[in-house]
């Protein structure tokens, strides 16, 4: 089973993930901080991590996800409230390897991470 984190501020957001996530056949890890984040990564690296924009050591996070043994190998979602340029080259730059534009619903995390679920 493929494993996936979500680490986000937002309790909604994550339960929300989770709840769409498992249906899809991830085992689906929560982090309400980048540091916790760092610390489940350590103890044992994901498939994907979702990393919110907005949280505090964001782009931090990603660039320490890469500098971990076979970090390279995880697949990292930089989730952005609207389409800014910016802050996703921002996000490209620290070691994202694609986007997700929030608030995201099942329609979208299905048409993502379905496809990345059969792939595996």
């Amino acid at each position: 089973m493929r494993r996936i984190m979500i680490a986000d501020g937002s309790d909604v957001v994550r339960k929300v993930g989770k709840r769409i996530l498992s249906g899809l056949d991830y085992l689906v890890l929560e982090a309400s901080n980048s540091l916790e984040a760092l610390v489940r990564c350590e103890a044992e690296l994901p498939n994907v991590v979702i990393v919110d924009s907005t949280m505090d050591g964001a782009l931090e996070l990603i660039g320490n996800i890469r500098m971990l043994p076979k970090g390279e190998t995880v697949r990292i979602f930089y989730c952005v409230v609207e389409a800014d340029l910016k802050k996703m080259m921002m996000g490209k730059r620290a070691g994202a390897d694609d986007f997700l534009l929030k608030p995201f619903d099942r329609k979208i995390l299905t048409s993502v991470f379905a496809n990345l679920s059969i792939a595996a």
